[in-house]
């Protein structure tokens, strides 16, 4: 189903909108809020993925590449924030594991 101009730039606009708030929730290690709202957003881009976007032109493209820009600046952000704490945690997961095959393999820990 086709989407207007409006609608696009308003996704756009709530796309975000979000993102800062996922900015907002990493910075403060609120990873629930932050898991609630990469839902929302891939919603929300789901939606112009799904909606056969019509082509911008002058200064709603202008607006959309602003936001855009935005958005990309904001998840850099984001990464840089989460990317530190999924490699610490990843390592926790492999913790256990590790300690007990040693431990099955006669090494002690």
């Amino acid at each position: 189903m086709p989407i207007s101009s409006e609608e696009v730039i308003s996704v756009y606009e709530n796309v975000s909108r979000l993102t800062r708030q996922m900015l907002a929730a990493a910075r403060s290690r609120d990873w629930d809020t932050l898991h609630r709202l990469e839902r929302d957003c891939a919603a929300q881009v789901g939606m112009l993925r799904d909606g056969q976007p019509p082509s911008l032109s002058g200064e709603l493209r202008a607006r959309k590449v602003r936001l855009l820009q935005s958005i990309l600046a904001d998840d850099r952000e984001i990464r840089t924030i989460t990317e530190p704490w999924m490699d610490q945690l990843a390592l926790l997961m492999q913790g256990p594991r590790t300690g007990a095959q040693s431990r099955r393999s006669g090494h002690s820990g």
